[in-house]
């Protein structure tokens, strides 16, 4: 068994054994036609091992706080669904450029506040980010999370991510290409 398939069985096992807030159960997998029709409103493919996560264990409804959320539509939770979000985010950017949202990163777990654990599409290794929109300017409001996606889950799994109270405090470092990936946008 490879390293992502052990991943996937230990977030498939802690999927049927846990429920995020809002979450009543675990939601049906997508099916293959949803994941095309999802990255075809996206405009780009998602990465491997989020595919795989939506495709074998549940569309949302596991992970940190409140979980992965559902790839088209919102479930019973309310939370909102990843490619909506992540339309409506870049429209929001369109006409706000001092708060641009780069292309092909895609919230896909909402912290509350207004902040979403996001993956960077674009990055070979499936960069995680936090977007923390409280602070002055949207340069301080992009941070790296985890650097790849496989990581963010272990930790998750681990216990070990920054929103739990054991590791209240622990920094982040900034996202060193928020300017550059939104640079183009903002000229157009």
């Amino acid at each position: 068994m490879t390293e992502i398939e052990q991943l996937l069985a230990r977030v498939a096992s802690e999927a049927r054994n846990t429920r995020p807030w809002g979450w009543p159960s675990l939601p049906e997998p997508v099916d293959e036609a949803a994941l095309s029709r999802a990255e075809t409103a996206l405009g780009f493919a998602l990465p491997p091992l989020l595919a795989a996560l939506y495709l074998r264990i549940g569309d949302g409804g596991f992970g940190p706080e409140y979980g992965l959320l559902p790839l088209l539509d919102s479930p019973p939770s309310g939370e909102p669904a990843i490619v909506p979000q992540y339309l409506a985010n870049r429209e929001s950017g369109r006409k706000d450029p001092d708060w641009p949202w780069p292309e092909g990163v895609l919230p896909i777990s909402h912290w509350g506040c207004g902040m979403y654990a996001c993956v960077d599409c674009q990055s070979p290794e499936d960069r995680v980010l936090l977007f923390e929109p409280n602070a002055d300017e949207a340069d301080d409001a992009w941070y790296v999370d985890a650097p790849d996606l496989a990581t963010w889950l272990h930790t998750w799994l681990d216990g070990m991510g920054w929103y739990e109270e054991s590791n209240d405090g622990m920094d982040m470092d900034p996202w060193p290409d928020f300017r550059i990936r939104t640079a183009a946008a903002q000229a157009s």
